[in-house]
């Protein structure tokens, strides 16, 4: 009995969903997509290794904004551009509201179990494994961080497999169409990344159910897997599987329209123009203190700016650099040191300096190379 009033309850909380969403798409030419990166704020979703999801979805989403942005005829929209909170009825209400073609949420996978990989895509409707009803219950989860969860979703509880019954489709067309955009997201991840792929699954998920137009939930791979979690924190990584995402509802949107599609619709990687002289890699294990404090004489060594040490090597034309050339780099004792420009005179030296900082740097420092020894300048 007990089993049977949390249906009729989960069914009367479609019902209310059905009533707010009124029928129907923007009536201007324009092809709006609503981009949701999951979590944020005090949720911060799955972390393995120093992987953050809700940092990795922020920026990977954004990235998406950004190459659909370069199309003239697609309206971009996100749920959020900030490590903001927000409350998980909510995201599918901006899509509503702007009566949008697409509804696109992207996250990060994991399982305690850190070699499984590859990337998966949801759409809504009911599954029956317990893999994926567990995937159900880990991103509904978020409901339980809300303050009035219980009066919001009338007491759907995600921790309970009977309460997922209640999470159905509402309309076969967006499901055949969900499912047509996953396809080739998870083609695209394969083809043209050779990520591995755990396929199109679908999936009794809030998110999805409350938006009325066609939606999915990426799973861009699992952060409990080392190599595939530091690929999909890199900028590299999040911005290969940005451009796949991005393609992909290009080609979405040009099946919606009726369009023709050929590879001049995709967004071709920016081949980078390297200059003659690229910056050299240094490695010198003759640096004794890093950080340790010296007087030098002007005019003596080679200066140069810190701007951050990490132990994760970065492309050095990567946007972590936030536009500031020559850079170059060292590493000891498992950190890479990251340097910008190089100059024989101290107050350039400064100048570069205080560049460094207005560039978003504010912890950068002078240091001079000498003698086979780098040291930090007072």
């Amino acid at each position: 009995m007990r089993f049977l009033n949390n249906i009729k309850s989960c069914f009367t909380t479609l019902l209310f969903f059905t009533i707010l969403n009124v029928c129907g798409q923007s009536s201007n030419n324009r092809f709006v997509v609503v981009l949701d990166a999951g979590h944020g704020g005090k949720d911060p979703g799955n972390s393995y290794h120093g992987f953050i999801e809700k940092e990795i979805a922020l920026k990977t989403t954004l990235k998406v904004g950004k190459f659909l942005e370069r199309e003239s005829d697609i309206e971009v929209t996100f749920t959020r551009k900030t490590d903001e909170f927000i409350e998980l009825v909510d995201r599918p209400k901006v899509a509503n509201k702007l009566d949008a073609h697409l509804f696109v949420s992207i996250h990060c996978n994991s399982v305690v179990n850190q070699i499984p990989s590859g990337t998966e895509t949801f759409v809504m409707g009911l599954s029956r494994t317990n893999m994926n009803l567990e995937v159900a219950k880990k991103e509904n989860s978020v409901i339980l961080l809300e303050d009035n969860y219980k009066t919001t979703y009338k007491g759907f509880d995600p921790s309970k497999p009977e309460n997922l019954i209640g999470l159905k489709i509402k309309q076969e067309d967006n499901l055949y169409s969900s499912i047509s955009l996953a396809s080739t997201i998870q083609d695209n991840f394969t083809n043209n990344l050779s990520r591995k792929t755990r396929g199109v699954k679908q999936q009794p998920l809030w998110v999805l159910d409350a938006a009325k137009m066609p939606g999915v939930l990426i799973e861009l791979g699992f952060l409990s897997n080392k190599q595939e979690g530091e690929y999909l924190d890199s900028d590299e990584g999040q911005t290969e599987m940005a451009r796949q995402i991005a393609n992909a509802i290009i080609h979405y949107k040009k099946t919606y329209f009726n369009e023709p599609y050929t590879s001049e619709d995709e967004i071709k990687p920016v081949v980078k123009k390297y200059v003659t002289e690229q910056p050299k890699e240094i490695v010198d294990t003759a640096i004794s203190k890093p950080n340790e404090v010296v007087n030098i004489e002007p005019g003596k060594g080679i200066y140069k700016i810190q701007l951050f040490a990490t132990s994760k090597k970065r492309d050095l034309f990567s946007d972590d650099f936030k536009g500031l050339k020559e850079i170059s780099f060292t590493f000891q004792n498992g950190l890479y040191r990251y340097y910008y420009g190089k100059s024989y005179d101290i107050d350039y030296a400064k100048k570069m300096s205080a560049e460094a900082k207005n560039q978003g740097f504010p912890d950068a420092f002078i240091v001079v190379f000498a003698d086979g020894k780098v040291s930090s300048i007072k």
